[in-house]
């Protein structure tokens, strides 16, 4: 991406939620590079944790046909909304401390199995 209006560090950001979002990261070690000049081994996890949700929530309102809010509605919460590290930080390792060592084998009567 080329935008006089972002910094390297910007661009790499973008540059790895694109191919992280597209699953190409695998394929482009010149993209991993790229962005290992600019973020730690920490920053590429949240990198890509926030891509993943994002594209996760795009998914689900798209499937759902959820319209998404106009900017009016958005610029009502803008200032309220912001993700606490600390809280987050608990629930990783909540969730990883309970983490199964094996996930049970799909229902072979399950729809779609």
């Amino acid at each position: 991406m080329e935008s006089p209006e972002l910094s390297p560090r910007e661009r790499a950001a973008v540059l790895w939620a694109e191919h992280f979002t597209k699953n190409t990261v695998r394929d482009r070690p010149d993209v991993f590079d790229e962005v290992r000049k600019h973020f730690s081994d920490a920053e590429m996890v949240e990198l890509s944790l926030m891509s993943g949700k994002q594209g996760m929530m795009n998914r689900f309102m798209d499937s759902f046909q959820i319209p998404i809010e106009g900017e009016e509605e958005v610029n009502k919460i803008r200032k309220s909304v912001r993700a606490d590290p600390d809280k987050m930080k608990v629930y990783l390792e909540t969730l990883t401390a309970n983490w199964p060592e094996r996930f049970p084998e799909p229902d072979s009567t399950a729809p779609g199995v």
